[in-house]
């Protein structure tokens, strides 16, 4: 049984859909910008399916499908050829794009979701009602450019940050829904949404090292969950996020036609920095670049907003901050020690009671690595490999210390009469799959607690002979 808090864990697009009811996906994919999000995001083979299917409305069997992989490239194996296939199949019937029905002769076959085929094509060939947010509005008098709206949406998300790393004393930056976000998804805790006691959880310190489109994405996740407890429709305000991720950076997009549950939900994206909205009554909004391509944020991480690294790190372990941000300074503060404060540098240092701080939080060893490296001053990136090789692996070396032991709860067989006992016992234990330890010289053997009832059955059963 592994020791230590859990590690963090967060969904990506195909597993989030996969674990939404059918009616849902079945309502969410009666939107081309769905389709269109779900598709790009697929497997190349399910790619590939898919638009060898996507003018076929009959079943095609599945030994054509099989057909259609591709020429088998050298240096792959028939057995991982075998398993991408398995996998890209799968995951289009775990997500009902295409469902297995029985053709004419009655043999296996599979057929394409009617409603996400003719949609995607409406996506991909044009046709159909427009299905991108309307942009047909007059010059806006207060017109926003990138750099402002850069410097709103990491305003607007710091403060988010700022508030889970000191949660007693920030309740006043955010607002109640992103409290309410951040208690559901378990990176604080307290046991009334507005107590002045809050805490930060292990969760929330291995949440602040995620890089921002892997944070962004998380958190929208974690609401997505509450929607329907806010009185909002779910698949509304996933539909909204997939043709939010297709709009244009520095575009105003007007607000017209929108229900009171699309402009509640428009205000929450306005609170977590996804959106800018001067105010209500202006009838448009601008995307920020946090809201662009979400729904790839936890994939790939080259989606941040563009900033100006402040750390140079040394191959003594000392790292100098360039930076006036009480944020980054707390999050360094996580897994080094503060040595000194300047007008406008911060002096730490990582020591192996610092990191092991970190790991007792279950912040891991690549995700302070990581860290580092998005963090690095500009002068850093003239050396390969960014962070030292000397820093990383000693931080690696560190965590690896607590890995060396593992504790598994089990039951004890000991005092066997003969060396025959003891290896019937232990190699019976063994072919079960449920032995942790022998040792022939001390004849003793250790068994999981599971398989105790069916280890003790065996033995008695054998002494009775």
């Amino acid at each position: 049984m592994g020791y230590g808090p859990a590690t963090l864990t967060c969904k990506n697009l195909q597993d989030y859909l996969k674990s939404l009811p059918k009616d849902t996906l079945d309502a969410l994919y009666r939107n081309p910008a769905t389709c269109l999000a779900v598709f790009r995001e697929l497997p190349e083979l399910s790619r590939h399916f898919i638009m060898r299917l996507l003018f076929v409305t009959k079943p095609i069997s599945q030994i054509v499908l099989a057909a259609w992989i591709p020429h088998q490239e050298p240096s792959k194996d028939l057995g991982d050829i075998a398993a991408e296939h398995k996998q890209s199949t799968q995951v289009l019937l775990d997500m009902y794009i295409w469902q297995e029905v029985k053709d004419h002769h009655g043999n296996a076959a599979i057929k394409l979701n009617s409603t996400f085929r003719e949609n995607l094509k409406i996506a991909t060939l044009g046709g159909g009602k427009p299905w991108t947010m309307s942009g047909a509005l007059d010059p806006d008098p207060h017109q926003r450019d990138l750099e402002f709206l850069d410097k709103y949406a990491m305003d607007r998300w710091e403060s988010v940050l700022q508030f889970l790393v000191q949660p007693g004393r920030g309740a006043t930056v955010i607002s109640r829904d992103a409290m309410r976000t951040l208690l559901h998804a378990g990176l604080i805790e307290s046991d009334e949404s507005d107590s002045p006691n809050m805490q930060i959880t292990s969760s929330g310190f291995q949440f602040l090292l995620l890089d921002t489109a892997s944070q962004v994405w998380f958190f929208i996740l974690k609401y997505l969950e509450t929607v329907t407890e806010r009185g909002l429709s779910l698949v509304a305000c996933l539909t909204f996020l997939f043709k939010l991720s297709f709009s244009t950076l520095g575009k105003d997009y007007s607000m017209e036609g929108m229900n009171n549950e699309l402009l509640t939900f428009l205000q929450h994206l306005r609170e977590f920095g996804l959106v800018y909205l001067r105010k209500r009554s202006s009838g448009r909004f601008y995307p920020t670049r946090l809201a662009l391509n979400i729904t790839a944020g936890q994939n790939k991480g080259n989606l941040d907003v563009p900033k100006q690294g402040d750390l140079v790190i040394e191959t003594n372990y000392r790292i100098y901050a360039y930076t006036t941000s009480e944020l980054q300074i707390a999050l360094l503060s996580i897994f080094s020690e503060i040595e000194g404060r300047f007008p406008n540098m911060v002096v730490a240092c990582i020591s192996r009671g610092s990191v092991r701080r970190a790991l007792l939080k279950g912040i891991g060893a690549e995700q302070i690595i990581s860290f580092l490296r998005q963090h690095c001053h500009p002068q850093m990136y003239k050396q390969n490999p960014v962070v030292p090789r000397t820093v990383s692996d000693q931080i690696k070396l560190w965590e690896m210390e607590r890995e060396r032991l593992e504790f598994s709860e089990g039951v004890l067989y000991k005092d066997f009469m003969s060396v025959h006992d003891y290896l019937l016992l232990s190699n019976y234990a063994s072919s079960k799959g449920v032995l942790i330890y022998s040792d022939e010289k001390q004849r003793t053997v250790v068994v999981t607690k599971k398989g105790h009832p069916a280890i003790k059955q065996f033995w008695k059963e054998n002494q009775s002979r």
